[in-house]
């Protein structure tokens, strides 16, 4: 049965205390009821969990699909009998003949985890402190840190698994709570709902913000040809040697070097606007003698400028303390570009996000106007001035390419940057959703004219563009490779639909 469908076992026990009876456990420790919970049942977590080991570690993972937990050797070894055949008080004996030293409280302790991670849930909710002494209901990481953005909410923020989470002021309260007091004890303080509490935790597990967890992996899916369509391949690790490299580059980002930048863009744009239609002659005259033997060497040039871009993304991002996790190569339609990952720009203040995105166009406009002076100089027929005019080029197309705002390029995150609207797309699509279904549209007003012009423009524009890319692609597989195209599919459709195995 899918996880989705069974996100936590539920915790039923026979003769289970009452809320009297709690008190007692808690602050009196009643023989009678501690030896009543002692003789609880441990759930059975093996109908929808698994334990593995991790390979050069002591920890145990329990896992079901892409949720999986880590926990101590002493952890992994009770929960090795929750199979709803033990008792809490057979757990722990056996637990601690095997792990001398272990708390008389390990099992509860055990259970309340299992609880604040999603695993298990209560059926009743106001008996949720049963299972241990009051204590703190979650316990973020030691590298978890609150940043106030200065747009109006609170981000928690994990350098360690680069996971993030936008949250509200109100909600930022309740998890601060929840790290000081029981869940219960929250729930009355602030007026919360068990269910949003619930929520802000499986958002805290799923982000690997509370100790003992990890970031889920992505699901393991089946192939299918839509996936050519865009797919990344991770290279490497960039972050190291940013953080080595960025001490000498910090004259970059200065007012003098600002100041002669944009002089220097002013004149190199007045010079080659005035010979625009020198350089168009040219251009005509490269392709009219050379044609696509220059393909080659172009394609080359826009590597290197798109590699530039990206560093020039990755070096502001490191400049400003931020972290740059990955970078490598994405693919559109088998078209290979780079990518930088600057989700951690997201903490940054609104100016300097700015700076980090349009930090790659800057680059591509300084290798552009370099290039054009290169060219001016040099003279015709010199290996030099044919390559200083694709370099020159090859920067502009990809500025051009990069500066689409409907596109998930630089311009729709200077965009989305700008406005201050993060997820510009799939808010602006769901501000529509919720006015055609008649639900409340919780945007701000000043968003809203800027959501409900951009949603139809996108729609278009992936309509438009996909969908012409994949009528050409399909039209031209089956009407060249007609044969080897129906083959291939046929063998796709008997591997895609053959069934998993579990």
């Amino acid at each position: 049965m899918a996880i989705a469908e069974h996100p936590a076992i539920a915790l039923s026990f026979p003769g289970f205390p009452t809320k009297v009876h709690i008190l007692m456990m808690l602050n009196c420790e009643s023989q009678q009821t501690l030896s009543q919970a002692f003789s609880w049942l441990c759930p059975d977590l093996t109908s929808y969990w698994q334990l593995a080991k991790i390979k050069d570690s002591q920890e145990i993972v329990l896992k079901s699909g892409e949720r999986q937990y880590r926990f101590l050797p002493a952890e992994g070894y009770a929960l090795t009998h929750f199979t709803g055949r033990f008792t809490v008080a057979q757990v722990q004996q056996r637990t601690a003949q095997k792990f001398p030293g272990i708390a008389e409280n390990f099992v509860f302790e055990l259970l309340q985890k299992l609880v604040n991670l999603g695993i298990l849930a209560l059926e009743g909710e106001e008996w949720l402190d049963i299972l241990s002494p009051p204590q703190a209901a979650i316990r973020l990481k030691a590298c978890v840190q609150w940043i106030e953005h200065p747009d109006g909410y609170w981000l928690l923020r994990n350098p360690e698994d680069i996971t993030f989470l936008q949250l509200s002021d109100r909600h930022h309260q309740i998890i601060a709570e929840l790290t000081q007091f029981p869940k219960s004890i929250v729930t009355q303080n602030l007026n919360t709902p068990p269910n949003e509490i619930n929520y802000l935790m499986h958002l805290l597990a799923a982000t690997a913000m509370l100790e003992g967890t990890q970031p889920p992996k992505p699901p393991k899916r089946k192939f299918t040809p839509l996936q050519l369509l865009f797919f990344k391949v991770r290279l490497f690790n960039p972050d190291p040697w940013l953080d080595r490299q960025i001490h000498t580059l910090r004259w970059i980002w200065t007012t003098p070097v600002a100041a002669f930048m944009l002089a220097f863009f002013s004149v190199s744009a007045a010079v080659g606007f005035s010979q625009k239609a020198t350089i168009v002659h040219t251009g005509q005259l490269l392709w009219k003698y050379q044609g696509s033997s220059l393909v080659l060497s172009f394609g080359l040039l826009v590597a290197l400028v798109v590699t530039l871009h990206e560093l020039g993304h990755a070096f502001t991002l490191k400049h400003y303390g931020g972290i740059v996790p990955e970078m490598g190569f994405l693919f559109m339609f088998l078209m290979p570009a780079a990518y930088t990952n600057t989700t951690d720009s997201y903490c940054l203040s609104r100016f300097k996000r700015i700076q980090v995105i349009a930090a790659g166009i800057l680059v591509q406009i300084a290798i552009a106007a370099f290039a054009f002076w290169l060219w001016e100089f040099s003279a015709e027929g010199l290996w030099l001035h044919t390559a200083s005019y694709l370099l020159m080029v090859a920067a502009l197309f990809t500025i051009a390419l990069n500066l689409n705002p409907l596109a998930k390029f630089d311009g729709y995150y200077l965009a989305v940057a700008v406005t201050g609207i993060n997820n510009l797309r799939s808010r602006s699509f769901r501000f529509y959703q919720n006015l055609f279904s008649l639900r409340p549209i919780t945007e701000k007003k000043c968003d809203r004219l800027i959501l409900a012009t951009y949603a139809p423009f996108s729609f278009l524009y992936i309509q438009m563009v996909f969908g012409f890319l994949l009528y050409r692609v399909t039209d031209w597989t089956f009407t060249t490779l007609p044969t080897t195209a129906l083959i291939l599919f046929a063998i796709w459709a008997i591997y895609y639909l053959t069934p998993a195995e579990s």
